[in-house]
Protein backbone atom coordinates (compact mmCIF):
# COMPACT_ATOMS: atom_id res chain seq x y z
CA UNK A 1 0.00 0.00 0.00
CA UNK A 2 2.67 2.36 0.67
CA UNK A 3 4.14 1.47 -2.31
CA UNK A 4 1.41 2.34 -4.80
CA UNK A 5 0.51 5.72 -2.83
CA UNK A 6 4.52 6.71 -3.72
CA UNK A 7 3.76 5.68 -7.11
CA UNK A 8 0.40 7.37 -7.31
CA UNK A 9 1.68 10.82 -5.93
CA UNK A 10 4.70 10.65 -8.58
CA UNK A 11 1.99 9.99 -11.44
CA UNK A 12 0.10 13.27 -9.82
CA UNK A 13 2.87 15.63 -9.77
CA UNK A 14 4.06 14.71 -13.49
CA UNK A 15 0.36 15.32 -14.41
CA UNK A 16 0.45 19.03 -12.41
CA UNK A 17 3.58 19.69 -13.93
CA UNK A 18 3.45 18.94 -17.46
CA UNK A 19 -0.34 21.10 -17.52
CA UNK A 20 1.31 24.16 -15.24
CA UNK A 21 3.86 24.22 -18.54
CA UNK A 22 1.10 24.13 -21.36
CA UNK A 23 -0.63 26.92 -19.60
CA UNK A 24 2.40 28.85 -19.09
CA UNK A 25 3.39 27.86 -22.87
CA UNK A 26 -0.20 29.14 -23.94
CA UNK A 27 0.17 32.90 -22.99
CA UNK A 28 3.54 33.27 -24.45
CA UNK A 29 4.71 34.39 -27.81
CA UNK A 30 7.68 35.15 -29.63
CA UNK A 31 8.79 38.60 -30.38
CA UNK A 32 12.12 39.94 -32.32
CA UNK A 33 14.56 42.17 -30.09
CA UNK A 34 17.36 43.60 -30.58
CA UNK A 35 20.30 41.37 -29.64
CA UNK A 36 22.68 44.58 -29.63
CA UNK A 37 22.68 47.95 -30.15
CA UNK A 38 21.81 49.34 -33.31
CA UNK A 39 21.88 52.92 -34.58
CA UNK A 40 19.37 54.44 -36.70
CA UNK A 41 20.42 54.13 -40.53
CA UNK A 42 21.41 50.48 -39.72
CA UNK A 43 20.59 47.64 -42.55
CA UNK A 44 19.43 44.74 -39.56
CA UNK A 45 21.00 41.22 -40.31
CA UNK A 46 19.95 38.43 -38.61
CA UNK A 47 23.04 38.48 -36.02
CA UNK A 48 21.25 41.96 -34.94
CA UNK A 49 18.12 40.65 -33.66
CA UNK A 50 16.97 37.14 -31.83
CA UNK A 51 13.24 35.69 -30.98
CA UNK A 52 12.26 35.82 -27.42
CA UNK A 53 9.21 34.91 -25.19
CA UNK A 54 6.99 37.58 -24.41
CA UNK A 55 3.44 37.77 -22.62
CA UNK A 56 0.57 37.31 -25.54
CA UNK A 57 -1.95 39.93 -23.44
CA UNK A 58 1.37 42.30 -23.55
CA UNK A 59 1.96 42.09 -26.91
CA UNK A 60 3.21 45.72 -28.24
CA UNK A 61 1.69 46.56 -31.92
CA UNK A 62 3.54 46.34 -34.82
CA UNK A 63 6.18 43.83 -33.40
CA UNK A 64 7.54 40.91 -35.46
CA UNK A 65 7.36 37.11 -34.35
CA UNK A 66 9.45 36.08 -38.00
CA UNK A 67 13.53 37.20 -38.38
CA UNK A 68 13.11 36.45 -42.22
CA UNK A 69 10.45 39.37 -42.71
CA UNK A 70 13.38 42.13 -40.76
CA UNK A 71 16.18 41.28 -43.00
CA UNK A 72 17.26 44.11 -44.97
CA UNK A 73 14.95 46.64 -43.11
CA UNK A 74 16.38 49.70 -42.09
CA UNK A 75 16.05 51.32 -38.87
CA UNK A 76 14.99 55.05 -38.45
CA UNK A 77 15.31 55.40 -34.81
CA UNK A 78 18.34 53.87 -32.54
CA UNK A 79 17.39 50.31 -30.82
CA UNK A 80 18.64 49.46 -27.10
CA UNK A 81 19.89 45.53 -26.36
CA UNK A 82 16.66 43.64 -26.02
CA UNK A 83 13.95 46.51 -27.63
CA UNK A 84 11.53 44.58 -29.55
CA UNK A 85 11.35 45.61 -33.52
CA UNK A 86 8.38 47.63 -34.25
CA UNK A 87 7.25 48.27 -37.65
CA UNK A 88 7.11 52.09 -36.37
CA UNK A 89 10.65 52.07 -36.29
CA UNK A 90 11.67 50.82 -39.42
CA UNK A 91 11.91 52.97 -42.64
CA UNK A 92 9.32 51.74 -45.27
CA UNK A 93 10.36 48.77 -47.10
CA UNK A 94 13.31 48.85 -50.02
CA UNK A 95 14.92 52.11 -48.19
CA UNK A 96 18.87 51.68 -48.20
CA UNK A 97 20.37 52.13 -45.27
CA UNK A 98 22.26 55.45 -44.18
CA UNK A 99 21.27 59.01 -43.13
CA UNK A 100 18.33 59.35 -46.56
CA UNK A 101 16.71 56.72 -44.29
CA UNK A 102 16.19 59.15 -41.61
CA UNK A 103 14.92 61.84 -43.75
CA UNK A 104 10.96 62.59 -43.17
CA UNK A 105 8.41 62.79 -45.66
CA UNK A 106 8.88 66.30 -47.76
CA UNK A 107 12.45 67.10 -45.78
CA UNK A 108 15.82 67.47 -47.33
CA UNK A 109 18.95 67.43 -45.58
CA UNK A 110 21.36 70.10 -45.88
CA UNK A 111 24.89 70.55 -44.06
CA UNK A 112 26.46 73.63 -42.89
CA UNK A 113 29.71 74.26 -41.82
CA UNK A 114 30.42 75.12 -37.95
CA UNK A 115 33.16 75.54 -35.66
CA UNK A 116 33.48 75.54 -32.16
CA UNK A 117 30.93 78.76 -31.55
CA UNK A 118 28.69 78.48 -34.53
CA UNK A 119 28.13 74.56 -33.10
CA UNK A 120 27.23 75.93 -29.65
CA UNK A 121 30.43 74.21 -28.31
CA UNK A 122 29.48 70.33 -29.76
CA UNK A 123 26.59 70.96 -27.63
CA UNK A 124 24.02 70.99 -30.70
CA UNK A 125 23.68 67.06 -31.04
CA UNK A 126 21.37 64.44 -33.20
CA UNK A 127 18.25 64.91 -32.59
CA UNK A 128 18.33 68.70 -30.79
CA UNK A 129 16.77 71.63 -32.34
CA UNK A 130 18.35 74.54 -33.17
CA UNK A 131 17.86 77.84 -34.55
CA UNK A 132 19.80 79.84 -37.21
CA UNK A 133 20.96 83.09 -37.24
CA UNK A 134 22.52 85.17 -40.23
CA UNK A 135 24.70 88.43 -39.67
CA UNK A 136 24.85 89.74 -42.66
CA UNK A 137 24.04 93.67 -44.34
CA UNK A 138 21.08 95.27 -45.57
CA UNK A 139 20.61 96.54 -49.23
CA UNK A 140 20.98 100.19 -48.74
CA UNK A 141 23.12 103.10 -51.12
CA UNK A 142 24.34 104.19 -48.17
CA UNK A 143 27.66 102.35 -47.31
CA UNK A 144 27.90 104.24 -43.81
CA UNK A 145 24.26 103.76 -42.41
CA UNK A 146 24.24 103.07 -38.70
CA UNK A 147 21.44 100.25 -39.99
CA UNK A 148 23.42 98.37 -42.71
CA UNK A 149 24.90 95.40 -40.14
CA UNK A 150 21.75 93.11 -38.78
CA UNK A 151 21.67 90.06 -37.59
CA UNK A 152 18.41 88.14 -37.63
CA UNK A 153 16.73 84.29 -37.17
CA UNK A 154 16.31 83.35 -40.06
CA UNK A 155 14.82 79.59 -39.38
CA UNK A 156 13.41 78.33 -35.84
CA UNK A 157 13.31 75.05 -34.63
CA UNK A 158 15.52 72.71 -37.19
CA UNK A 159 16.28 69.30 -36.29
CA UNK A 160 19.99 68.19 -36.47
CA UNK A 161 20.20 64.64 -38.06
CA UNK A 162 23.99 64.56 -37.90
CA UNK A 163 27.11 66.00 -36.34
CA UNK A 164 30.35 65.37 -39.05
CA UNK A 165 29.65 61.53 -40.17
CA UNK A 166 27.83 60.54 -36.92
CA UNK A 167 23.82 60.06 -36.81
CA UNK A 168 24.05 58.43 -33.53
CA UNK A 169 21.37 60.12 -31.01
CA UNK A 170 22.70 58.16 -27.95
CA UNK A 171 25.20 60.44 -26.68
CA UNK A 172 25.12 63.30 -24.49
CA UNK A 173 28.91 64.53 -24.67
CA UNK A 174 29.26 67.16 -26.81
CA UNK A 175 31.62 66.89 -29.88
CA UNK A 176 33.32 69.50 -31.67
CA UNK A 177 32.97 69.25 -35.36
CA UNK A 178 33.29 71.53 -38.58
CA UNK A 179 29.78 70.54 -39.65
CA UNK A 180 26.21 69.64 -39.01
CA UNK A 181 23.63 67.99 -41.34
CA UNK A 182 19.93 69.67 -40.73
CA UNK A 183 16.67 68.40 -41.49
CA UNK A 184 14.61 71.43 -43.62
CA UNK A 185 11.86 71.68 -45.93
CA UNK A 186 12.93 72.80 -49.44
CA UNK A 187 11.91 76.30 -48.58
CA UNK A 188 13.80 76.05 -45.49
CA UNK A 189 16.81 74.72 -47.81
CA UNK A 190 16.70 77.74 -50.33
CA UNK A 191 16.60 80.01 -47.35
CA UNK A 192 19.59 78.66 -45.73
CA UNK A 193 21.84 78.30 -48.47
CA UNK A 194 21.33 81.77 -49.32
CA UNK A 195 22.07 83.49 -45.98
CA UNK A 196 24.88 81.02 -45.85
CA UNK A 197 25.80 83.07 -48.82
CA UNK A 198 25.51 86.74 -47.96
CA UNK A 199 26.41 86.38 -43.95
CA UNK A 200 27.74 83.75 -41.16
CA UNK A 201 25.52 81.80 -40.08
CA UNK A 202 25.24 80.64 -36.06
CA UNK A 203 23.26 77.91 -34.38
CA UNK A 204 21.25 78.70 -31.08
CA UNK A 205 20.36 75.86 -29.50
CA UNK A 206 16.33 75.60 -28.10
CA UNK A 207 14.13 73.39 -25.60
CA UNK A 208 13.52 70.23 -27.35
CA UNK A 209 10.07 70.78 -25.57
CA UNK A 210 9.60 74.35 -26.94
CA UNK A 211 7.83 74.53 -30.56
CA UNK A 212 6.56 78.53 -29.88
CA UNK A 213 8.51 80.60 -32.65
CA UNK A 214 9.03 83.60 -31.81
CA UNK A 215 8.85 86.79 -33.79
CA UNK A 216 12.17 89.10 -34.26
CA UNK A 217 12.85 92.65 -35.50
CA UNK A 218 16.44 91.45 -35.52
CA UNK A 219 19.37 93.40 -33.90
CA UNK A 220 21.16 96.56 -35.74
CA UNK A 221 23.77 99.07 -33.99
CA UNK A 222 20.85 101.07 -33.73
CA UNK A 223 19.22 98.80 -30.92
CA UNK A 224 22.58 97.20 -30.01
CA UNK A 225 23.54 101.15 -28.56
CA UNK A 226 20.40 101.39 -27.66
CA UNK A 227 18.66 103.83 -29.74
CA UNK A 228 17.43 107.36 -29.10
CA UNK A 229 20.46 108.34 -26.56
CA UNK A 230 22.81 107.94 -29.51
CA UNK A 231 23.31 109.53 -33.16
CA UNK A 232 25.98 108.65 -35.84
CA UNK A 233 27.08 112.25 -37.85
CA UNK A 234 29.56 112.12 -40.56
CA UNK A 235 32.79 113.99 -40.11
CA UNK A 236 35.82 115.00 -42.52
CA UNK A 237 39.51 114.66 -41.57
CA UNK A 238 40.80 118.09 -41.81
CA UNK A 239 43.51 119.33 -43.74
CA UNK A 240 42.91 115.88 -46.16
CA UNK A 241 41.22 114.58 -48.94
CA UNK A 242 39.38 111.42 -47.06
CA UNK A 243 35.87 110.68 -46.89
CA UNK A 244 33.52 110.62 -44.38
CA UNK A 245 33.53 108.59 -41.51
CA UNK A 246 30.86 107.70 -39.17
CA UNK A 247 31.01 108.48 -35.84
CA UNK A 248 28.49 108.14 -33.20
CA UNK A 249 27.89 111.10 -30.60
CA UNK A 250 25.65 111.52 -27.85
CA UNK A 251 22.43 112.35 -28.81
CA UNK A 252 21.42 115.99 -27.48
CA UNK A 253 17.79 116.52 -26.81
CA UNK A 254 16.08 119.08 -28.56
CA UNK A 255 15.49 122.69 -26.77
CA UNK A 256 13.02 123.40 -24.52
CA UNK A 257 10.77 126.10 -26.27
CA UNK A 258 11.10 129.30 -23.86
CA UNK A 259 8.15 130.43 -22.01
CA UNK A 260 8.17 134.82 -20.94
CA UNK A 261 8.24 134.20 -16.86
CA UNK A 262 5.74 135.75 -14.83
CA UNK A 263 7.39 137.93 -11.90
CA UNK A 264 6.06 136.63 -8.84
CA UNK A 265 3.67 138.55 -6.72
CA UNK A 266 6.32 140.57 -4.12
CA UNK A 267 6.01 138.50 -0.99
CA UNK A 268 4.90 140.44 2.34
CA UNK A 269 8.28 142.03 4.16
CA UNK A 270 8.60 139.82 7.18
CA UNK A 271 8.54 141.53 10.74
CA UNK A 272 11.51 142.78 12.13
CA UNK A 273 11.12 141.49 15.81
CA UNK A 274 13.10 143.43 18.94
CA UNK A 275 15.22 140.07 19.04
CA UNK A 276 16.84 140.35 15.30
CA UNK A 277 17.25 143.43 15.03
CA UNK A 278 19.12 143.40 18.35
CA UNK A 279 23.08 142.63 16.71
CA UNK A 280 23.98 138.93 17.89
CA UNK A 281 25.74 138.29 21.20
CA UNK A 282 28.17 135.72 22.15
CA UNK A 283 27.30 132.91 25.18
CA UNK A 284 29.25 130.71 27.51
CA UNK A 285 27.70 128.32 29.57
CA UNK A 286 28.82 128.41 33.51
CA UNK A 287 28.96 125.42 36.11
CA UNK A 288 28.89 126.97 39.15
CA UNK A 289 28.52 123.65 41.46
CA UNK A 290 24.72 122.05 40.92
CA UNK A 291 23.61 125.27 39.28
CA UNK A 292 24.26 126.36 35.57
CA UNK A 293 23.63 130.04 34.35
CA UNK A 294 24.58 131.13 30.88
CA UNK A 295 26.38 134.70 30.69
CA UNK A 296 26.33 136.74 27.24
CA UNK A 297 28.27 139.31 26.07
Amino acid sequence: MLGGAIIAGLFAVLLASRWLNQQTTAGLSKVAVASTDISLGQRLTPEMVTLVDWPAGSMPPGAFNELSVLDGRVLKTSLLRGEPVLDAKLAPQGTKGGLSAVIGDGRRAITVRVNDVIGVAGFALPGNYVDIIVNTQRETNDRDAPNRNISKIVLERILVLAVAQEVSRDETKPRVVNAVTLEVTPDQAEKLDLARSVGTLSLVLRNQVDPQPVQTAGATKSTLLEDGKVQVVKVADAGAAKPMRAVVRPRKEPAKPEVAAVPPAPAPAPAVTQAAAEPPRNCVGVINGLRNAQECY
